[in-house]
């Protein structure tokens, strides 16, 4: 089975951490989703399993989605070769930083 799929990538406005699955499970907290945030610094999340307060923090991530800016393959083409430096040095230097 492929888990490929068409799913939209969005831009939120601000930081958003925070995790919902199967309309019963919430996570959130002040790790990014990588290893530096879990293993070097001092980050927190909180895992709670409950059906109406993930039910609330679903509601607000869509809305956060709703204002949301969609990024579009095509408009990652059409990024000009300046911005892309730029992005791939921030990606090397990320983690040391």
């Amino acid at each position: 089975m492929s888990w490929r799929r068409n799913l939209p990538i969005v831009q939120p406005r601000g930081s958003i951490k925070s995790l919902t699955l199967d309309g019963e499970v919430t996570l959130i907290g002040s790790a990014n989703m990588d290893r530096r945030s879990f293993e070097l610094n001092y980050e927190n999340n909180i895992l709670f399993h409950d059906r109406a307060l993930t039910g609330t923090v679903r509601e607000r991530q869509q809305e956060y989605i709703a204002r949301s800016h969609r990024v579009t393959k095509e408009a990652v083409a059409a990024w000009p070769m300046s911005r892309r430096l730029w992005n791939n040095l921030i990606a090397t230097l990320g983690p040391v930083l």
